[in-house]
């Protein structure tokens, strides 16, 4: 029997938002849609979820003598979930990739009834009776049926499900009060990004600026009906201009502003902090928990703040004299240069200096190899790659599955040895600061499952990146930063569509706690520097010509430039967000962004200016899903590093053995998905238990 869901199929319906399985309509789906549709959806839930309660409290009354199945429980529940889950998808999805005044509004005029809906379920004690029902017929739930049912009960207790009366009703106003200030949160650092530019005329002013970004900034001033080049703050145009502008006075501008994002005026994110800071604190209370940190790290890996600040300690104790080796160096460099900042370092002096360092040191000019990494090239590398370990093959589909925007692609993943489609991937390569979010992300279009007839359903992923888009005739050239980027959220994606896993609540990511989920991401990062890998994708996009291999040498050894530098931001990150979620309270004596700057003096090397608002801008924590964990990038990297450690003991130029390898990693950490424990996989693909040896050599914190 084929799949419910090809390529080339979708699904038509009187109100494309409501068609609930296919490849979605996105370019159909209306603002109105949303408005009309959701409610319309919420009532059909509602009023089915009413249902399933009557009938598993009926069953329930049966007894023992009749225990509830399954099949009786999960399913209908699944199904449910994933029919919301699908409409409001798509609607979360374009508000972040194609967003419009009128599209955030319907986003938030629904988001409450959305959350209303879900803390209805998760607070049903028909249905959390009924799991438990499941979990004291013990003997009839195989292993992955077991994990996913202890999750679910966890959850709903997260969710509330235990509360009563009032307290229930507090906690329902403050989870919906959570999603609009997240969503009030990046939208307004969106708008504030959005919102400054600066319009250079004079040439000195662009001096030191490489040609694509030139030709990149005098694209925006076109696109703006101006004359000259046009600075913005989106990430493709602001990191190269405080990296190679020679003008100091204008990297203090732009990083001025920078910095400062949505902390003032209508845009003022500091309330919005407090606000979030202070209701994840009640419902942590509300819950039984000191604090949302304890919340937090009950489905991860992690299993206490004292062990993960454990882990920011090493890392923090190693990376600080590495670090302020680096910035004397900076300072040194400053000061063969004969420039006033050598005694006077600031932040906006410290991506300049280090590039200067770099070039000095490695002879490598970072902005130079963009010729080399053109997106398609990029992408040959990536899918060889892919090939060559996974034994899989990714073929164009473009033209066969609907698009939001002309910048996207639609692939095809095939199974090499059968030749069965297995999944399929949009690409949303290209910055579009007018309308799109920062970052890079992979998020889920379709999840593996079986639809209400029995038919297998094939995931399909969104991978969404934020890369420096094609200008005139020059195809989109990519730095090699961005090159990470494109594997890294690749490897998000190989984990949600190999998986293998029936059971749709632990296929893919889904189950997977959360400090784990990035082991997979940040494996596929380590392949960029593999010498087949890079020397087999770094083609010149005119003639065709491979990088020299004294330029991949210099990638090589430039790889842990600044490592320690690198290392302490991401400490800094991390400690704040941990302590924000267990230490701080409003009665604490400090505002958060006080709290902040206390951590900031052992975990960085230079003081934030005076308008450092970072914390306004901090999205991961605010208004995505990182709160109290953002640690979770460097307890993966911990796995991640060991992971790929195994290929490097069989050596990356034994393709037996690599092959071998591949297709474990392939059979384990891609395939098992969320049905067993993070560490019974790894240890599936690792024969042991993970080591921090293999990270601490990566980062080149000591000697290798």
């Amino acid at each position: 029997m084929g799949a419910t869901i090809s390529p080339a199929i979708t699904v038509s319906a009187p109100m494309p938002l409501l068609a609930g399985q296919g490849l979605p309509q996105f370019t159909a789906i209306t603002p109105e849609q949303v408005d009309q549709g959701i409610p319309a959806l919420l009532d059909t839930l509602n009023g089915e979820l009413t249902a399933l309660e009557a009938t598993l409290e009926s069953r329930l009354a049966e007894g023992e003598a009749a225990p509830l199945s399954w099949d009786e429980v999960m399913e209908p529940l699944q199904h449910l979930g994933e029919r919301l889950r699908w409409s409001w998808g798509v609607v979360s999805h374009l508000n972040g990739v194609c967003n419009t005044p009128e599209l955030r509004a319907a986003h938030q005029q629904q988001q409450g009834a959305v959350v209303q809906f879900g803390n209805r379920a998760g607070q049903s004690r028909p249905i959390y009776r009924a799991l438990e029902a499941l979990q004291r017929n013990a003997a009839k739930l195989d292993p992955i049926q077991h994990r996913i049912l202890a999750t679910e009960l966890r959850d709903m207790q997260l969710r509330g499900v235990g509360l009563e009366g009032a307290e229930q009703d507090a906690f329902n106003s403050a989870s919906e009060r959570l999603a609009e200030l997240a969503t009030a949160f990046g939208n307004h650092v969106l708008d504030a990004t959005n919102g400054w530019s600066l319009t250079l005329t004079q040439e000195d002013q662009v001096d030191g600026l490489p040609t694509s970004l030139r030709d990149l900034l005098a694209q925006a001033a076109q696109d703006a009906g101006e004359e000259g080049w046009r600075l913005g703050l989106d990430m493709p145009r602001v990191v190269p201009f405080l990296k190679y502008s020679r003008r100091r006075d204008l990297r203090e501008q732009v990083y001025r502003a920078q910095v400062s994002r949505a902390s003032s005026g209508d845009l003022n994110n500091h309330p919005l902090i407090q606000q979030i800071l202070a209701l994840k604190l009640e419902q942590a209370q509300r819950l039984g928990y000191a604090n949302w940190a304890e919340v937090s790290l009950t489905s991860k890996m992690a299993g206490s703040v004292q062990e993960v600040e454990s882990l920011l300690e090493d890392l923090r104790a190693a990376a600080y004299p590495v670090a302020q080796r680096e910035l004397a160096d900076l300072s040194a460099c400053a000061a063969r240069h004969g420039a006033a900042e050598a005694t006077d370092l600031r932040p906006w002096d410290v991506s300049y200096w280090a590039e200067v360092l770099r070039q000095e040191s490695f002879d490598l000019d970072g902005e130079a190899l963009r010729p080399w990494f053109s997106l398609e090239q990029v992408l040959q590398g990536l899918f060889g790659l892919c090939q060559r370990l996974f034994d899989i093959r990714i073929l164009a589909g473009d033209g066969t599955a609907p698009t939001w925007h002309t910048d996207v692609r639609y692939f095809r993943v095939v199974d090499g040895a059968s030749g069965e489609t297995l999944a399929g991937f949009y690409l949303d390569p290209y910055s579009r600061p007018g309308s799109k979010r920062g970052g890079a992300w992979m998020d889920e279009c379709l999840g593996r499952c079986r639809d209400l007839e029995g038919r297998p359903v094939l995931p399909v992923a969104y991978l969404i990146c934020n890369q420096s888009p094609p200008v005139g005739d020059t195809p989109s050239l990519m730095t090699f930063e961005e090159v990470e980027t494109l594997f890294h959220e690749f490897g998000h994606g190989l984990q949600h569509m190999l998986t293998t896993v029936e059971r749709p609540q632990a296929a893919g990511i889904n189950n997977v706690e959360w400090d784990a989920v990035e082991l997979p991401s940040q494996f596929m990062e380590n392949w960029c520097y593999a010498r087949a890998t890079l020397m087999g994708m770094a083609r010149h996009w005119q003639s065709g010509e491979p990088l020299p291999e004294g330029e991949y040498q210099k990638l090589l050894v430039a790889r842990t430039f600044m490592g320690g530098s690198a290392t302490l931001r991401q400490v800094h990150f991390a400690l704040t967000d941990l302590r924000l979620h267990s230490a701080w309270s409003p009665a604490c004596g400090q505002s958060p962004e006080e709290l902040r700057r206390e951590i900031a003096r052992n975990t960085t090397m230079l003081e934030p200016i005076a308008e450092d608002a970072f914390l306004c801008a901090f999205s991961h924590i605010f208004a995505g899903g990182y709160s109290a964990g953002y640690y979770s990038y460097k307890w993966a990297e911990v796995l991640s590093a060991d992971a790929f450690s195994a290929f490097e003991e069989v050596g990356l130029d034994q393709e037996e053995e690599i092959v071998a390898t591949g297709r474990r990693f392939r059979d384990t950490v891609l395939s098992l998905g969320g049905s067993r424990s993070p560490a019974d996989v790894f240890e599936a693909f690792r024969g042991r238990q993970p080591s921090s040896d293999a990270l601490i050599r990566h980062s080149g914190l000591v000697p290798a």
